[in-house]
């Protein structure tokens, strides 16, 4: 394969900037990190999910609390649709 002149030179600039960008890269997984622990999060962790049937019973509990404090009953019970 022959390269033109002005393709070697352009072959150069790329190389130091390729150089360039993975000393910097070095530098920076070497440095401690400057934000805070709990900032950065784990990796891989998931989002925890709640169940409908969780959901319903926390939300039936809720109506109750609310039921007791403004002294009525319990509310009806709602058919599922």
């Amino acid at each position: 394969m022959i390269l033109s002149s002005s393709q070697l030179r352009r072959a150069a600039v790329l190389q130091e900037k390729i150089e360039t960008m993975q000393q910097e890269l070095a530098e920076l997984l070497a440095s401690p990190s400057t934000e805070s622990p709990s900032a950065a999060g784990k990796p891989g962790k998931k989002k925890r999910v709640m169940s409908a049937a969780a959901r319903k019973k926390i939300a039936d509990a809720q109506r109750k609390r609310w039921a007791k404090q403004k002294g009525e009953g319990p509310p009806a019970e709602k058919k599922a649709k």
